[in-house]
């Protein structure tokens, strides 16, 4: 126990798993599936029925490697009874996939949820006409870390919420997923996306969002830079700033949030992204409510792959009757997808133009 009441070591950190778990099935052959997906559900026990993927040749590499089950076929993965499919797919392949799945179906759909908010709505309406039980695989809510922020901030050990900062500075390999190298949008739709379903979380929907997102003259990538306020009013500032073009050694890189709040704060380090895949250690950190200064919280795990094993947890739970609440359905994806849409749109528009000098 520390000073003022405030004790690490009770702040959740994980999510109870299904007490029978039911088979996965996984659409694609990608490596967030290799690096996250199956390191998740083996860590956790989930047994895996088997992947399919059209390239056949790669389904039946990842899963050798992992001793699971290349079908040959949509039909023959669909048919798995009871399954729990697992949608690790790009973007503009989740609608086709689940018009496959049967009618009543419990699917994870790897975000975003679609490429667009168009996208985005016809996904919402096909599950909504097949009767699918959907969530949008938003883990970051699940990482250790990420647990044990939200419960300190529901127990009152930062008070009131003022101030939220993410600030990346660092290198990102996007040649590790090649669909995105010719994508149209990168930055916020495949990667910003995370934070600003976190902050939804956090600090609900905000009231517009002012943003500009850009790529940069030594490659193609359509945006790797992206800067943006979130408007909550006037008692809470929410600001961005992401660059994963800072390739210029480790000392100076950054993966950081600062969260501040009336009568305390949180500083995080997202340690995934430095160094990708291979990352360092998460870092949550807590000046409480009461306390004289900062506090470090022991992480009963790391961004990959355990919000993953989190993930998975609450759907194949809510699947059995074990959870009663649905992380990250469709229906509330729908309205990050919507705040990523007005990022894109503001960042599209002209700024506001400085006078000219009389």
């Amino acid at each position: 126990m520390t000073e003022g009441g405030f004790d690490p070591a009770l702040l959740v950190q994980s999510w109870p798993k299904p007490s029978r778990p039911r088979p996965i099935v996984t659409f694609g052959a990608g490596s967030i599936v290799g690096d996250a997906h199956f390191p998740a559900y083996r860590k956790a026990g989930f047994p895996v029925a088997g992947l399919y993927d059209p390239d056949h040749v790669r389904a039946e590499k990842l899963a050798s490697q992992w001793g699971v089950t290349a079908f040959g076929s949509v039909e023959e993965a669909t048919a798995v009874e009871g399954a729990i499919f697992d949608l690790a797919t790009p973007p503009s392949h989740h609608a086709d996939v689940l018009k496959s799945l049967p009618d009543g179906a419990v699917a994870l759909i790897q975000k975003p949820m679609g490429s667009n908010l168009a996208e985005a709505t016809a996904i919402l309406e096909i599950c909504r006409a097949r009767r699918l039980h959907a969530a949008v695989n938003f883990q970051l809510r699940f990482a250790p870390m990420m647990l044990a922020l939200k419960d300190a901030i529901g127990k009152g050990w930062l008070g009131e919420i003022v101030d939220f900062d993410a600030w990346l500075a660092l290198a990102t390999p996007w040649e590790l997923w090649e669909f995105l190298l010719k994508a149209p949008r990168v930055e916020i739709a495949m990667h910003s996306i995370h934070y600003l379903d976190l902050i939804r979380q956090l600090l609900d929907d905000p009231r517009g969002v002012h943003a500009k997102t850009l790529g940069h003259p030594n490659h193609k990538v359509a945006q790797t830079r992206t800067s943006a306020i979130l408007d909550y009013g006037d008692t809470v500032r929410c600001a961005l700033s992401i660059n994963h073009d800072h390739k210029f050694g480790r000392r100076h890189q950054a993966c950081e949030f600062r969260i501040c709040g009336t009568e305390g704060a949180a500083y995080l380090k997202l340690g995934l992204n430095l160094d990708y895949p291979t990352g360092e250690p998460d870092v949550l950190e807590i000046y409480p409510k009461g306390g004289t200064g900062w506090i470090a919280v022991p992480l009963a795990g790391e961004w990959f792959p355990d919000a993953f094993v989190g993930r998975m947890a609450n759907v194949q739970r809510f699947a059995a009757g074990e959870d009663d609440t649905l992380i990250s359905p469709v229906e509330d994806a729908w309205n990050t997808m919507a705040l990523v849409e007005a990022a894109y749109q503001s960042s599209a528009a002209p700024a506001t133009p400085i006078a000219e000098r009389p």
